[in-house]
């Protein structure tokens, strides 16, 4: 029986690296690779930090980080101020409806999201596409984590605490402002660094609500790589991925529960 265990903990351990091989070794690549003395990727010449330099110069390239920074800060920042009024609604009045349409675009698929805002943007509200048709598109579709993050902290409390803020007199704005907020504040960070996250990686939503003219980090790569993956792609995917990396790692040290899934 010993035998047969350890036998099968060899197998599970072989399946776990393979998996996480399959996971990261792609992103290994593409990081070692922004470092080649080549144009192509085709094999590695030596070690250089030019491709680096060549993205700090391309003017292109900067306008759209710049553009997506400043879609993923202002989208980040009005869906956690609406998620977290939604996640407190949940949380207090377990309304089914509200549920359901705070967490369907969640669920929904990221393509049929997309074709959706896309007509609504045009036929329903005669929008040009732009810089506000992506803004509002990143906020329809980070409201429910910012939320589902909130109810998540607001859960971990106790109700006794509340209780005793209203018996001292406290009024609802002010139980909020002195003991609801500051308990669930990590939260409500984690909720913002989740949105940001999801806001400068996305690619498809952007796509379809983007327009002409506006140009995004994800667009402005997706529109080199089909014609070759030069260093300089890989560089800006590293730059990228550090970003991501740090902010799941803030997300993570600010609300351990909440990012483990310990609901």
């Amino acid at each position: 029986m010993h035998e047969q265990n350890a036998h099968r903990g060899v197998w599970l351990w072989a399946a776990a690296l393979a998996v996480y091989a399959f996971m990261y070794v792609p992103l290994a690549i593409v990081v070692l690779y922004s470092f080649n003395d080549s144009r192509l990727n085709a094999e590695w010449v030596g070690f250089t930090l030019h491709w680096y330099q060549v993205l700090l110069h391309d003017g292109e390239m900067l306008n759209a980080a710049g553009n997506s920074l400043f879609i993923a800060l202002v989208s980040s920042l009005s869906a956690t101020l609406l998620g977290t009024m939604a996640g407190m609604a949940i949380h207090r009045y377990h309304f089914g409806l509200l549920n359901f349409m705070v967490l369907t675009p969640v669920a929904m698929p990221e393509i049929l999201l997309g074709v959706s805002l896309l007509l609504f943007f045009i036929q329903v509200l005669n929008l040009t596409l732009g810089m506000l048709s992506i803004v509002l598109a990143h906020i329809t579709f980070s409201i429910g984590f910012v939320a589902i993050v909130v109810r998540v902290a607001l859960a971990a409390l106790d109700e006794s605490i509340f209780e005793a803020a209203r018996d001292l007199g406290a009024s609802p704005w002010q139980a909020f402002r002195y003991v609801t907020l500051p308990l669930i504040l990590p939260g409500v960070i984690a909720g913002f660094l989740m949105a940001f996250t999801l806001s400068i990686d996305d690619f498809v939503i952007t796509f379809f609500t983007a327009g002409v003219g506006v140009q995004t980090l994800p667009l402005r790569i997706y529109s080199m790589i089909k014609i070759a993956v030069t260093p300089e792609v890989n560089a800006i995917s590293t730059l990228l991925i550090l970003m991501t990396l740090v902010l799941i790692v803030l997300a993570y040290r600010l609300a351990p529960n909440i990012i483990r899934g310990k609901f």
